[in-house]
């Protein structure tokens, strides 16, 4: 029954769709104003609504960019502020959204901005750095008055954007036409066991929306050891997972898979803010005899909330600890490489 919910609600979907067409007709023909800047402009985006795995590949090009001057320019979703900004020392997620303050904690060498306006966000960018080189936008899929130097589209391998639908009969953000737009597609969150027949196929599918000769690739996810942001020295295999993103069904599989035991589940919405009140029922629940020598793992975005200063005296107090995540291209990683850096090149020489 589950596969045929989204029947009542085609309708509104196609007329959000022809919606969608036309603002992007209006764009490719030059009716609605797109600029381009003299620096490389890297988007990173995606096509549908929810988590497709973009803060990971983010971090992947800023690794990447390493010897470059680099700036990073997000919307700052859920963020309390609007406007320009720029993080400083006195930067918290509240203030600029979970994932540029992420961004900020983990990457020294790195401007973090973030703008509603992105074509305001890259000017005040180029105003307030000097020499700066290269901006990565993040989730600019559909930001189309900014024309990026290069579109990196990301598509979840368990949900594709091929199989999908547009709001709200589906998750698409857009027609999947809007694929004609990308670069370079990367197929994201496919097990490491993925075959080569089955990238094939998924290839084949993802070709059948994209411009002639645009480049695939698929990415897993690398876990690390788990990092103690609270009280805890060392992990304990009997655990609490605390999330609050859109899917953490990898996470609790690669946990399993490691011999942890998820005692209890504390999921909370995406880009959940989190209070004292959930901290102290977290260490109400660590009394409990059940839990009484469990450890607690969370995400690095959840931890990087955590960690603000209304809630650092609580999180103190408790084991709480954050497994690392990277992005890993697989099969092609150097040819991935090769085509973002020599793109970059390019620009900034000339």
């Amino acid at each position: 029954m589950q596969k045929y919910l989204h029947i009542p609600l085609w309708p509104f979907s196609q007329l959000y769709s022809g919606i969608m067409r036309l603002r992007n007709l209006g764009y490719d023909k030059g009716l609605m104003t797109s600029r381009s800047f003299d620096l490389p402009v890297i988007a990173v985006g995606n096509l549908t609504v929810g988590g497709t795995g973009k803060t990971p590949h983010v971090e992947y090009l800023l690794r990447l960019l390493h010897n470059y001057k680099v700036a990073t320019l997000s919307r700052g979703y859920k963020r309390h502020s609007k406007g320009f900004i720029l993080a400083d020392k006195d930067t918290s997620a509240a203030k600029i959204g979970d994932e540029p303050f992420q961004y900020h904690l983990d990457f020294k060498d790195v401007a973090v901005a973030v703008c509603e306006d992105r074509v305001k966000g890259i000017d005040e960018l180029q105003k307030q750095l000097e020499k700066l080189e290269v901006v990565v936008l993040d989730d600019a899929m559909q930001h189309r008055p900014v024309q990026p130097s290069l579109n990196i589209l990301i598509t979840d391998h368990n949900r594709p954007f091929y199989k999908d639908y547009v709001l709200p009969a589906g998750r698409l953000r857009e027609p999947r036409t809007g694929a004609r737009r990308a670069d370079i597609v990367i197929v994201s969150k496919c097990p490491a066991s993925i075959s080569t027949e089955e990238q094939r196929a998924v290839q084949q599918q993802v070709e059948q929306y994209t411009s002639p000769g645009t480049p695939i690739f698929f990415s897993t996810f690398a876990y690390g050891r788990p990092v103690p942001v609270g009280s805890g020295a060392e992990v304990s295999k009997g655990v609490v997972l605390v999330t609050g993103i859109a899917n953490a069904e990898p996470l609790k599989n690669y946990l399993i898979k490691q011999g942890y035991a998820i005692l209890k589940h504390l999921g909370y919405p995406d880009h959940y803010r989190y209070t004292p009140e959930d901290l102290e029922e977290l260490q109400e629940l660590l009394h409990n005899k059940a839990f009484a020598s469990a450890s607690v793992l969370t995400t690095r975005k959840d931890a990087v909330k955590m960690i603000d200063a209304a809630l650092l005296p609580l999180t103190k107090q408790l084991p709480i600890f954050f497994v690392p995540i990277e992005v890993r291209i697989m099969n092609d990683g150097d040819k991935f490489d090769q085509l973002v850096l020599q793109h970059v090149q390019s620009l900034v020489q000339a």
